[in-house]
């Protein structure tokens, strides 16, 4: 039986693996977003909009990293700035249709994705494997 130090390293070493996997396999995906795009464009479906500043503060950011990123997808026609009901100053960013169509392109590709590796799983194995998802990424930051 494994110790726990030995453990962490092979989870630390597969999660790394699973990281780079996924910026490899975003690539693939849509060939006009990266992963941080696919995952700004993400966090603007979740939260139905938001400010740049809220996405560089969530992603623990440099503001001018954000602007540079939002300001690509605005040009790809991905993302629109409105201004805030509440407040006639602030700039909300939401997603277009086309920024809709094309998140949703590539979710419905990652879950097939995931059906084809996760394939021969069975659902005790997939709902186990689902709780320790949910439980390690509820144990840490929002920001991790």
């Amino acid at each position: 039986m494994p110790n726990r130090a030995d453990s962490l390293d092979t989870i630390q070493r597969e999660l790394t693996a699973f990281a780079r996997r996924a910026r490899a396999a975003a690539a693939q995906l849509h060939p006009e977003l990266s992963l941080v795009s696919y995952t700004l464009l993400a966090h603007l479906q979740d939260q139905q909009g938001c400010r740049a500043t809220d996405l560089a503060a969530h992603y623990l950011l440099d503001k001018s990293t954000v602007s540079r990123q939002v300001a690509a997808l605005e040009r790809l026609g991905f993302v629109e700035r409105r201004t805030a009901p509440q407040d006639q100053r602030v700039q909300v960013l939401h997603l277009t249709d086309r920024g809709t169509a094309v998140l949703d392109q590539v979710a419905a590709s990652r879950r097939t994705a995931f059906e084809e590796r996760l394939a021969d799983w069975d659902e005790d194995d997939l709902a186990r494997f689902a709780s320790y998802l949910l439980r390690y990424n509820a144990s840490g930051s929002a920001r991790d």
